[in-house]
């Protein structure tokens, strides 16, 4: 360890600097072309092409969208922290949550609960009415509901389901456009033209619009839940008592001091959260005792003369929707790229 909270990353290291940096160009435009990102890396068109299929074959790479979910009219961003007091059937609950359109990402927690929600509605009454409909309908799994609203996210996204960006207030063409890319984000103009019976120039015309109006963020990769390492979920409350600015400050220290050319950035996801907890994350190590001792006590430590009450869990089970993935310069996150709106040959 090169210091008090500095680990490198085993799995990040047994990926060339080739993939990694791959990763790291489709993190940030997942539409860039093979023969793009050859010309960007110094390296044939073969080798991008090898080394793609193997990311796409060992981390379940997809192609999607960020999606602005304030511009599509999606205004309840919540995270729901469940923990069930009779053992869960998770085939069960995932049916119960996926006749709604509301949840977008559900995985399954071993730790000091039993599942996350990432959810949003069109308004603050839709969700408090989906709400209210879960906790009756999981109440035979006597399941406890901590629900938080999510007031920022840092570093990544959660995938939006092409349900509910059916239901965002655009118009038909719009929203085919949307959950097209959504589905693959590397679809040229002329293969979307064809899916949707659309003339090219139409196609043309509402992708340009989409991105002027500010909907689509960017395009970029989703992931499965990777087998061999852990991604560790947390959720924390604290008092901002005196000092809380110093220790927050250093709490932030982990997020700028990850490996070089991740493949996978170590800290993949904060947001910001009012309810019932204040803050959510996703941090990603080798294994669950690296990610114990580097993360968690950790930030137990830094926050303690802080009141911190922190519940952790790691992640076991996608049940509804894609992990996102990170590789990026973290101080270089905040600055969006230009991208270009069409495949190269």
């Amino acid at each position: 360890m090169a210091g008090e909270y500095e680990v490198e990353s085993k799995f990040n290291k047994s990926y060339s600097i080739i993939s990694r940096k791959i990763v790291e160009l489709l993190s940030e435009n997942s539409r860039l072309s093979v023969a793009e990102m050859a010309k960007q890396l110094g390296v044939s068109r073969p080798t991008i092409s090898e080394k793609l299929k193997r990311l796409e074959n060992e981390l379940g790479l997809r192609y999607t969208l960020e999606l602005n979910e304030a511009a599509l009219g999606l205004n309840s961003p919540h995270i729901i922290a469940v923990t069930f007091k009779k053992k869960p059937n998770f085939t069960k609950i995932k049916a119960i949550l996926m006749k709604s359109y509301i949840p977008q990402v559900v995985f399954s927690v071993s730790g000091d609960y039993d599942m996350v929600i990432y959810a949003n509605a069109l308004s603050g009454g839709e969700y408090a009415h989906w709400d209210k409909a879960m906790r009756i309908l999981l109440g035979e799994f006597r399941a406890v509901w901590e629900p938080s609203e999510v007031i920022h996210k840092q570093l990544c996204f959660f995938p939006l389901r092409n349900e509910i960006i059916g239901r965002a207030n655009l118009d038909k063409n719009s929203k085919l456009m949307l959950q097209s890319l959504n589905e693959n984000a590397r679809l040229s103009f002329q293969q979307i033209s064809k899916k949707l019976n659309m003339h090219f120039n139409t196609v043309k015309y509402n992708f340009d619009k989409l991105a002027k109006q500010g909907l689509i963020m960017r395009p970029t990769i989703t992931m499965n839940l990777i087998k061999n390492i852990s991604f560790m979920s947390w959720f924390s409350n604290y008092s901002p008592t005196k000092g809380y600015e110093e220790s927050s400050a250093r709490a932030r220290l982990p997020l700028f001091t990850d490996d070089e050319n991740p493949l996978i950035n170590r800290y993949l996801l904060t947001a910001s959260l009012i309810g019932s907890h204040d803050l959510f994350s996703i941090d990603v190590f080798d294994n669950k005792a690296a990610a114990l001792k580097y993360d968690i006590s950790y930030h137990k430590n830094l926050f303690v003369q802080h009141g911190i009450r922190l519940a952790y869990g790691e992640i076991k089970d996608v049940l509804i929707g894609r992990l996102p993935i990170r590789s990026v310069n973290v101080r270089k996150e905040w600055k969006r790229i230009t991208w270009t709106t069409e495949l190269g040959e």
